[in-house]
């Protein structure tokens, strides 16, 4: 079966914020994704230098960078499959190309693409762009925990929890960003349904709110307990795509609404660290900084959902398929 998505890593807004966006097809074949994060401009130098590690081969503009990203690309795929998945994964079969560009002034943002077919995932590539620090720190880890979640699951991942897992794992600077929009996001009407949010196989034009959103509830999520039951709820709700049942099983809550609306107080608290959360480890991980603060005298009030209609939806309709269960109490606004 094929099913193309494409992930982005936060595109710089007009307030410099970050955000990241992607699209899903499908169709009848091998399954391609695509994890974008989205680039200003990617020109490598034709002199660049090339390093090869184990699982990687990387270009970069000095061999220093070539090396110093190979090397840490390796150690975030060590590192953060074992704290995912609690193992280290075998080496890929055929090395991962890296292209890089690298300059204080770019945004962070890049390109990975794989394949998934007959329950194997091969065909790697990645392009990544941005500050030493944000390529360092932010961009391949969440790139590398894409390739760890296809690895793992064998499949494309809801896009919320994708996204929302992936970006767990950036910069503590880069985390704040996603804080302080989603805060915005809430306060302004543009936060998503869990109804809606749970449903999506695309990623919708906006993608601000989703990541933003996505990024806190996964927080939410292992911070109530842990990474493991996290990844277990994903894996049971992707069996049949009953989410309120998922998330009763896992998690206690009668219905999506329910969490939506206990993810929201703790959201009005300040987002204070939960149980499960990590501190002290070398991954970075959210709540390792200060929460932000919801600002006086403004009520959280998210936009009322949308009825658009997705390629995958009409691909789904069309086949006669059944299309991913949403709690009905919760289709039309995110919290009351």
């Amino acid at each position: 079966m094929l099913a193309a998505a494409v992930h982005r890593f936060k595109p710089p807004t007009a307030n410099l914020e970050s955000s990241m966006e992607a699209r899903s097809k499908s169709a009848a074949l091998p399954t391609v994704v695509l994890a974008l994060f989205v680039v200003w401009s990617l020109t490598l130098d034709v002199e660049a230098a090339r390093y090869q590690t184990t699982n990687f081969d990387v270009v970069a503009p000095t061999g220093e960078l070539a090396q110093e990203i190979g090397n840490a690309a390796e150690h975030w795929r060590k590192t953060l499959a074992v704290q995912w998945i609690g193992k280290e994964m075998p080496p890929w079969s055929r090395k991962c190309p890296i292209k890089a560009e690298v300059a204080p002034h770019l945004g962070a943002g890049g390109v990975t693409t794989f394949v998934f077919d007959r329950g194997e995932v091969f065909d790697w590539n990645m392009t990544i762009t941005g500050s030493r620090e944000r390529v360092l720190d932010s961009v391949l880890p969440h790139e590398i925990t894409h390739t760890i979640f296809a690895c793992h699951f064998r499949q494309p991942l809801p896009r919320w929890a994708d996204e929302g897992a992936c970006t767990t794992v950036e910069h503590p600077s880069e985390i704040a960003k996603q804080e302080r929009l989603l805060i915005q996001f809430l306060q302004t009407g543009k936060g998503i349904p869990f109804g809606q949010m749970f449903a999506m196989k695309e990623y919708p034009r906006d993608v601000l709110p989703l990541y933003a959103q996505g990024h806190s509830l996964t927080r939410y999520l292992i911070g109530k307990h842990g990474q493991p039951e996290f990844l277990k709820f994903v894996a049971d709700g992707m069996t049949d795509e009953n989410w309120p049942r998922a998330v009763r099983e896992h998690y206690g809550h009668q219905s999506l609404l329910a969490l939506q609306n206990e993810w929201l107080e703790w959201v009005k608290q300040g987002r204070p660290v939960l149980p499960g959360e990590h501190r002290g480890s070398d991954v970075q991980l959210a709540g390792h900084e200060a929460p932000v603060s919801l600002p006086p005298r403004k009520e959280i009030t998210p936009l009322a959902s949308t009825n658009h209609e997705s390629a995958y939806s009409r691909n789904v309709r069309q086949q006669g398929s059944k299309a991913m269960r949403a709690d009905t109490n919760s289709a039309n606004t995110v919290w009351r």
